[in-house]
């Protein structure tokens, strides 16, 4: 999840170079409920903006848990600028890096 578009797109350009089918990008806390809800079966993980158009991500962060979905959280804040029970989640740091990026979603998986 990314809501600015150019964003959006480096980063798939970042995760289809490592192999990744992507899935979005999505850029709307109600658009990603809706997939989540709709097909939760084509996610294998997430990276979540915490900012979307002046929205947290927060719901959709608790809707990926909720069906045992990791991901990480992007952001340029520093981590305490996550509300408690998020920082426990990995993050990148935007700008982003593709080594940092890949090396995050690896952690998911181990």
């Amino acid at each position: 999840m990314e809501d600015d578009y150019l964003v959006a797109q480096i980063l798939v350009d970042f995760l289809e170079e490592t192999g990744a089918t992507v899935v979005g990008p999505i850029g709307w806390v109600e658009e990603a409920l809706a997939l989540i809800e709709a097909d939760a079966s084509q996610i294998d993980a997430a990276i979540l903006d915490i900012n979307l158009h002046g929205s947290r991500s927060y719901p959709v962060a608790d809707a990926l848990t909720g069906r045992s979905i990791p991901f990480v959280f992007a952001t340029g804040y520093a981590s305490d600028a996550l509300d408690g029970p998020y920082r426990s989640h990995g993050r990148c740091e935007k700008p982003f890096d593709q080594k940092a990026l890949t090396a995050a979603l690896e952690q998911l998986f181990r």
